[in-house]
């Protein structure tokens, strides 16, 4: 097992062409280093294997004076000495031809690996452009591309590539954007309608049986069901695209402090223990869209409560952030389906899908807005039952309407 605190080298790209242009660096300079000392070997044995056969045997075969040679033990002595003296100088020559030739393969091994980072790191340079430039993409500015530069090779037809999903996608983005505002307003005409017909009927001269009383009051409770989800898909669809109304210091204290008073009646009824701890914090950002934001989560706290409940929200003012707290008693919740309550529409268990249940976008509104205001949201299933809901919301973040996927 390896000791966690060794640090380990991270394998991108650029790292492993630099040991490849290094590999077959080293790997051809030794081949032919190794050629260029097998010919050097073989041509300089040649050469001795010349001088020893050749001046003093063609010397005694020149016929010459015997008397001015010397006698021939002497002249085997010396042509012993010359010799061995040859294929020392011979050995040394190779042996230095050798070692300075792998320290000039050292070398060079070590100036190709420094010259293969520079170009893998100018190579892959468009890479990390292409990199970089997506990662500031997000559904608010599709509208950016890549635009490389440079000839059309391989590189160039992925960043053209890359561009064309993006326009796919912000079409996409857009047509849904158009369809959502386009049917929650078409849905408002056909609900009005319905609201005065209900109006005419009931306000008609005369009695009214107790049949139609009751079906008033049902349709009633129907369009104002209606009502919600037109209201929160408009809410949701606004805050995903960033389209916050206005933009002003809010000071969260005093917003959570008026939505508690306004839902003193539900409390009441519940019987909810409240148990607040608020710190005067300030935060940039949209009032009505933070205002929303603090009336669902402590909606969502009081509607899917039990009976003699609590609720306990927090609310720190930290150096960089405001975090808001909120946690609420009931039962005990599947943790992993928790993490889906930020998506519209999802709802959990028995006691989460009665006649109250909300229209399912309560949470998803929530993490839309805490996206738009580049905060964060944190859902978390209480192992004593209930759930614990954490928004930390940046002092002067910028507003950037990411969207509620997380």
């Amino acid at each position: 097992m390896r000791d966690a605190g060794c640090v380990r080298l991270r394998r991108t790209v650029r790292l492993r062409l630099t040991v490849l242009y290094g590999g077959l660096f080293c790997s051809c300079g030794a081949g032919l280093l190794a050629i260029t000392y097998l010919l050097v070997r073989h041509f300089s044995a040649h050469v001795q294997q010349l001088a020893h056969h050749g001046p003093l045997s063609s010397r005694r075969a020149g016929g010459g004076p015997s008397a001015r040679l010397p006698p021939l033990p002497s002249l085997a002595r010396l042509q012993a000495r010359a010799q061995a003296a040859l294929v020392n100088q011979h050995n040394s020559d190779l042996h230095q031809l050798l070692v300075w030739s792998l320290v000039a393969l050292a070398v060079m091994t070590a100036a190709s690996i420094a010259v293969g980072w520079l170009v893998a790191g100018r190579v892959l340079a468009p890479l990390r452009t292409m990199t970089a430039t997506t990662r500031r993409i997000s559904q608010d500015n599709l509208h950016q591309r890549l635009e490389l530069p440079g000839p059309r090779d391989e590189l160039r037809e992925l960043g053209d590539t890359i561009d064309g999903l993006l326009t796919r996608l912000e079409a996409a983005f857009v047509s849904q954007r158009r369809f959502v505002a386009n049917a929650a307003h078409e849905l408002r005409t056909p609900l009005a309608r319905i609201r005065t017909a209900l109006d005419v009927a009931v306000g008609k001269p005369g009695s009214v049986s107790p049949q139609v009383v009751a079906l008033d009051r049902k349709v009633r409770q129907g369009l104002d069901r209606a009502d919600q989800l037109v209201d929160g898909f408009l809410e949701l669809g606004q805050a995903e695209h960033g389209e916050l109304p206005d933009r002003a210091a809010v000071a969260l204290d005093q917003m959570i402090a008026a939505v508690l008073a306004e839902r003193e009646p539900e409390l009441a009824a519940k019987r909810i223990t409240i148990d607040q701890r608020l710190n005067a914090t300030t935060v940039s950002g949209s009032p009505t869209l933070l205002s929303r934001m603090v009336d669902n989560v402590i909606d969502n706290g009081v509607r899917h409560n039990v009976t003699d409940g609590w609720l306990r929200i927090e609310l720190r003012d930290q150096p960089d952030r405001a975090r808001l707290t909120v946690e609420s008693g009931g039962p005990t919740l599947d943790p992993c389906q928790v993490r889906e309550l930020a998506q519209p529409f999802r709802r959990l268990g028995a006691e989460r899908t009665g006649s109250d249940r909300g229209a399912g976008l309560g949470l998803s509104i929530v993490a839309a807005i805490v996206a738009a205001h580049t905060g964060t949201l944190k859902l978390d299933a209480r192992e004593q039952g209930g759930l614990r809901v954490a928004i930390d919301i940046p002092h002067h973040g910028s507003i950037n309407g990411t969207g509620a996927g997380r």
